[in-house]
């Protein structure tokens, strides 16, 4: 009986320091060009995402998220650094020796630095695309213990390609090219799956960049992409396009067909992924986020319009009108996040302070990003945002700004000093197609203002020519 006693004693210490010292596991999963309308619960009407659906139904989902850029590299660095596209280092999609894009500086220190260092399991599976791993960009440089998929965001248009990384080995995928099991989404996935199941004691956190639905439109043709096939009214292949063309690449009469599989097939994998976290008994203490990383793309068998993927906005990829950059957002905790809805803007860099909150880590770096806590969680008020700020250095250079109701757009930013300013009014006008510039010159005289302000010199990453002579001089 004495020592019952003292065995219950213990266990209920060891229980109560459990939970003190508990922190919540974190996934965050980020499909690649995935526009705002191309899911069920976002209006989507002829691609199916049961899952996704539900996760939305069960946890929150936002209408007003954005993410940090219109492309790939500086969305996923704006993530990371906590930082709008005025700020971050990596702005752009410039290739970078010997593989791969520009990467983070030595200076960067990431979120996931941060968990790290306090005592998180942290893991990358998908698309990097922010420095190849012998350079300061490198993702074991950058807080994770382990990467597994596409360092280099050109490589990751192959779906079935040569190789593959795995920290710093190069997995040969050459020998099994031709096989539909080797379908790199598919392995990636599967490696996340892992995982999770061989997770230990540790809190987590698990960065899933899927290149689902990136071009080029490719994929295996099973039961998922038959099924598309049949709903679209679109011909099966013939043996003539089997040997014409390589890697499943998808003729053009089923391009749409393997889109919609392609957006389906990520809806299973968000699937599974629930269902590996319920299965290893941690859901209670684990948070999903489902986003984004810009609008839809038009490329190697994109199709927006037929499929409506930037729903009532104006604006794709490489654009800075909400289609550009407002993408789905769905969080979902069961016992701690209530489902609803929320119309309240925020943004991709919020992530930094939001999870740094979550994991009971004071933030000692500036960054543009507010936590989204108390809006998961809803116990105290939302810290909002005054403005939001974008630039995007392809298209000639563009900028944009949000502030309340008011959305600004420049265009033409590299070739024109002092470009006219675009004026919206997203209360009225969510489609931006009235531009009401002349109407409230005082309000675009503020958005000048702050986009002036917002950008800051980085010469890497210059507007006007004169702006990288003026500053050597």
């Amino acid at each position: 009986m004495k020592y019952g006693f003292i065995a219950i004693f213990f266990l209920a210490c060891f229980k109560v320091s459990a939970q003190k010292s508990s922190s919540p596991n974190i996934i965050f999963i980020l499909a690649d060009d995935l526009g705002y309308g191309d899911i069920g619960c976002y209006g989507q009407q002829k691609i199916e995402t049961p899952n996704i659906d539900k996760l939305a139904k069960e946890g929150i989902k936002f209408t007003q998220f954005y993410s940090g850029s219109t492309v790939c590299a500086p969305a996923r660095s704006s993530f990371l650094t906590g930082l709008h596209t005025g700020h971050t280092q990596v702005r752009g999609n410039k290739p970078y020796g010997p593989e791969g894009q520009m990467p983070l500086p030595d200076s960067v220190v990431t979120f996931v630095n941060i968990l790290q260092k306090n005592g998180y399991a942290t893991a990358a599976f998908g698309k990097w695309g922010l420095g190849f791993i012998t350079t300061s960009g490198d993702p074991n440089k950058k807080g994770f213990d382990r990467f597994y998929g596409y360092n280099c965001q050109s490589l990751a248009h192959d779906y079935f390609p040569p190789y593959l990384w795995n920290n710093y080995e190069k997995v040969d995928l050459s020998v099994n090219k031709t096989n539909d099991s080797i379908y790199s989404a598919s392995l990636i996935h599967s490696k996340a799956i892992e995982y999770i199941q061989q997770t230990g004691d540790k809190p987590f956190f698990l960065y899933l960049p899927y290149t689902l639905p990136h071009g080029d439109v490719i994929g295996p043709h099973d039961e998922l992409y038959s099924y598309y096939v049949k709903k679209f009214g679109e011909q099966p292949r013939t043996g003539k396009e089997l040997t014409t063309r390589p890697h499943n690449m998808t003729p053009e009469s089923q391009l749409h067909a393997q889109f919609a599989a392609m957006v389906g097939r990520l809806d299973i994998y968000v699937g599974e992924i629930v269902k590996a976290v319920k299965e290893k008994g941690i859901a209670e203490n684990t948070l999903i986020i489902f986003t984004s990383d810009n609008g839809p793309h038009r490329e190697n068998g994109g199709d927006p319009d037929f499929f409506n993927s930037n729903g009532d906005f104006k604006g794709i990829k490489r654009d800075l009108y909400e289609g550009g950059i407002r993408v789905p957002f769905i969080a979902y905790w069961p016992g701690k996040i209530k489902s609803g809805i929320n119309n309240r803007p925020a943004a991709l860099w919020d992530m930094y302070p939001t999870f740094l909150q979550l994991a009971g880590i004071a933030n000692e770096n500036k960054v543009d990003g507010i936590s989204l806590v108390p809006s998961l969680l809803k116990k105290t008020k939302q810290k909002e945002h005054e403005y939001f700020y974008w630039e995007f250095h392809e298209n000639d250079g563009r900028q944009a700004v949000l502030w309340g109701k008011w959305k600004g757009v420049r265009l033409a930013v590299n070739s024109i000093a002092d470009a006219p300013i675009e004026l919206y009014d997203l209360q009225n006008d969510p489609g931006e197609n009235n531009n009401v510039a002349e109407k409230f010159p005082s309000i675009v005289r503020q958005i000048n203002v702050v986009m002036k302000r917002e950008h800051v010199f980085n010469p890497d990453w210059p507007f006007l020519k004169s702006e990288m002579v003026n500053e050597k001089n």
